[in-house]
């Protein structure tokens, strides 16, 4: 049983066709990352998952069941671009407005647990005004997990976060899926971090599923390269272009050759031509260069 399964979903916005024929399944118990470019159906995929527009066509199926179904609908936890916040509310009093409105018995105890898993315990009396950009993330996703749902959906919910924020999202989402006791949809540009936790992606464009792939997959894909730095390096990038099918320069003069089977047998090779290798180093290409290379591939066809 998959957590989300959508098949041939459409959607239009008068002339405009945001999603065409889009497919997607999200295991039980998985980290999924969701991708794409301004536009490309992410957050209309997001708010149709959540009941918050209506499709035109297709399914869409959570935990085996019509997403419509009232019982799977209670499932599920949302942070769509902002949580829903009385500005002169404290933090406290606008998780337990939440909780009521959920039914939730045990509000008191449910919300120290969520304060307590976003690291946010300490600011329970902060009026909502008054927090960060960082802390109302916070906020959100601890509203999110109010009720331990089965199925979170996240729109860029790393945005505003800084370095320890994010550290701390990470450990959120990874902790609550362990042993598939929630299932988590996740969209950012910020391709960094998704790549520390995703478990699973799917790359979207122009409202249709380009590709769907497992972190393992995307390890694979990405290809191998030694990286190295060189006080010639012109004439290194010509001599290492002759004996290598592809050599690049990066900006920071940095040449990369990707068909290299060992790193000692470039530094041997531009040694024997005169050539001293300052700092050598083999590597892998990363999400964010994954997502490029795709999207340039793409445009090409």
């Amino acid at each position: 049983m998959n957590a989300i399964e959508i098949r041939n979903l459409t959607k239009n916005f008068g002339d405009k066709q945001a999603l065409v024929g889009l497919n997607m399944t999200v295991p039980v118990g998985s980290i999924y990352g969701l991708i794409g470019e301004n536009g490309s159906g992410k957050s209309t995929t997001e708010k149709i998952i959540c009941g918050l527009i209506h499709p035109f066509g297709g399914s869409i199926r959570l935990f085996d069941k019509d997403y419509t179904d009232i019982d799977v609908r209670a499932k599920i936890g949302i942070l769509i671009e902002a949580p829903g916040c009385f500005a002169n509310y404290s933090v406290w009093n606008n998780l337990m407005l939440q909780a009521v409105n959920l039914g939730i018995k045990s509000a008191e105890q449910e919300i120290v647990r969520v304060l307590k898993m976003v690291r946010m315990e300490g600011a329970a009396s902060n009026k909502y005004k008054n927090c960060s950009l960082g802390m109302k993330q916070r906020i959100g996703i601890a509203m999110a997990l109010l009720g331990d749902p089965a199925l979170l959906v996240l729109d860029e919910p790393i945005n505003g976060l800084d370095a320890d924020g994010m550290r701390i999202m990470r450990e959120v989402l990874v902790n609550i899926t362990g042993g598939g006791r929630c299932s988590v949809v996740i969209s950012s540009h910020i391709l960094g971090e998704l790549e520390k936790i995703a478990t699973h992606y799917g790359i979207v464009r122009g409202g249709k599923m380009l590709k769907e792939m497992t972190a393992g997959e995307l390890e694979h894909g990405c290809r191998t390269y030694v990286a190295l730095w060189t006080k010639e390096k012109d004439r290194a990038k010509a001599l290492l272009s002759c004996k290598y099918s592809q050599v690049e320069e990066e900006e920071d003069n940095t040449l990369r050759v990707f068909d290299a089977k060992e790193s000692e047998e470039i530094v041997t090779y531009l040694y024997e031509n005169g050539i001293l290798v300052s700092e050598i180093k083999t590597d892998k290409i990363s999400l964010e260069e994954y997502y490029i290379d795709l999207m340039k591939e793409k445009e090409s066809r």
